[in-house]
């Protein structure tokens, strides 16, 4: 385990990391995850061994301290991981990062622009979201105040998430959950769609099969370059749902070359 500290107060974040060759790869989960737990499967699979990866855990989350000052912002967040990968000596690395933690990874590559060589996307966010009472993830967790979340709401979010998500949910502090979630339902101006479309660097977005039908924007991603992936057999948590084709289709957009 290795760490960072990454505010003015000296709170650090942390990740595992596997020797290898570079370029790194770096993992980055989502809300309420932690990477070591949703990667570390994927990551040793011989289709993706042998790089030096970085599973690391967003600050708020998992093995990472969790401040009360912080505001938990997507920008934030991101300059928070490019402290991590400066501090780690990691220059254009290979990002494979899921639903929030994608949304963080397209918010560094635009905004450390030599951070980041190719990005992998996983079910990612990529537009506001409306706040939603009793629905599961970022929309029903934004939708109550910071203070209702503290109090009763953290414990309803858990009961109704289900053992699976709630095992890591209930490592994150609850500051971090609400306002991570509360900043991601807001997203960025731009929003990470349209950074996203802006970017230089090769592209992919995987996401389940069967939500490609409805998924928007597809067309206009497409033209921008980014290669939209259907993989099979899953839901949101594509690498827990479906590894071997996770791998497959990561691997793939990892050895392609400039997307056009």
């Amino acid at each position: 385990m290795r760490s960072v500290a990454v505010t003015p107060e000296g709170d650090h974040i942390r990740w595992v990391e596997l020797p290898g060759q570079e370029p790194s790869r770096v993992y980055v989960h989502g809300l309420g995850a932690t990477s070591p737990a949703y990667f570390t499967e994927v990551a040793v699979h011989p289709l993706l061994a042998g790089r030096r990866s970085l599973l690391v855990d967003l600050l708020g989350h998992g093995i990472s301290d969790r401040p009360t000052g912080f505001d938990y912002a997507l920008e934030s967040h991101a300059d928070a991981l490019a402290a991590v990968l400066t501090g780690a000596g990691v220059t254009g690395a290979e990002l494979i990062a899921h639903s929030m933690g994608g949304s963080v990874a397209i918010v560094l590559a635009a905004r450390h622009p030599e951070l980041v060589a190719r990005l992998v996307l996983v079910d990612a966010n990529l537009d506001p979201l409306p706040r939603v009472p009793g629905a599961d993830g970022s929309s029903g967790i934004a939708a109550y105040t910071e203070e209702e979340f503290l109090a009763d709401g953290w414990q309803e979010v858990l009961d109704r998430v289900g053992p699976l998500w709630a095992s890591t949910m209930r490592l994150a502090g609850r500051e971090a959950l609400h306002r991570s979630a509360h900043q991601l339902v807001r997203g960025t101006d731009p929003t990470m769609r349209q950074l996203l479309l802006g970017l230089a660097i090769p592209r992919t977005f995987l996401l389940p099969e069967a939500d490609l039908a409805t998924f928007p924007g597809t067309a206009e991603l497409t033209e921008a370059g980014v290669s939209v992936v259907a993989v099979p057999d899953c839901g949101h948590n594509i690498m827990l749902d479906n590894p071997e084709a996770f791998v497959r289709a990561t691997a793939s957009a990892l050895a392609g070359g400039e997307q056009g």
